[in-house]
């Protein structure tokens, strides 16, 4: 029952937090000139940063990677409310079906959505499988992330994870498309996401300080 009863909860939290936050959103047209080019992307983000997302992206044409677990089921629900598909699977289960699911969503003219450092870490390094989808699908990454004036981080949890406080500034900032080509280096292109995915996060930290 309690789980049953988890994501209506937080659900409903974090709409209250939407409700009473400022948002800002930076570089918007940088999917919208994706889109327009007839291309579909990958949003690519830290898992300590997911929460915020369910608002800010609630009710995209989108579908996003979680695990298999317990608490993916939960996290699963709390999207679906927020008008947001889950692909399941992880790095360590159930990873190609889901790689091959989510190519198929981006081939038939929807985004998908990755945590590159998810489920367990280490936290804020990307593995390889989200350059491996773009590869195969011919889709570019996204990168994007987010910041809040008012949030708690988890000390304890392997991401330090950040659960958003009420009345604050937040701020929601695309970064410029990681394409992957075939025959590309992925440890390289992971590389090179990882580095976007910190300077986007390092800048939006410090404009709701």
């Amino acid at each position: 029952m309690i789980r049953k009863l988890v994501p209506y909860l937080v659900y409903s939290y974090v709409s209250f937090i939407g409700w009473t936050t400022r948002q800002r959103v930076l570089r918007a047209d940088i999917p919208e000139k994706v889109h327009a080019a007839g291309e579909r992307f990958i949003y690519a983000f830290w898992h300590q940063r997911q929460v915020f997302f369910t608002w800010s992206h609630r009710n995209v044409s989108a579908a996003v990677l979680v695990s298999k677990s317990n608490d993916g089921e939960m996290i699963a629900r709390t999207m679906e409310l927020s008008g947001i598909d889950a692909v399941r699977g992880s790095s360590s289960r159930g990873g190609a079906a889901a790689a091959r699911e989510m190519v198929e969503i981006l081939r038939s003219g929807r985004d998908v959505g990755i945590t590159p450092d998810g489920p367990r870490g280490p936290a804020r390094e990307v593995k390889e499988g989200a350059v491996r989808v773009a590869q195969l699908a011919g889709m570019p990454i996204v990168p994007i992330a987010n910041a809040l004036s008012h949030r708690i981080e988890v000390a304890k949890a392997w991401d330090r994870f950040q659960v958003p406080l009420p009345f604050g500034r937040s701020v929601v900032i695309y970064g410029e498309p990681v394409r992957v080509a075939d025959g590309d280096d992925l440890a390289a292109k992971a590389a090179e996401l990882k580095a976007a995915l910190d300077a986007l996060t390092a800048e939006a930290d410090r404009l709701v300080r």
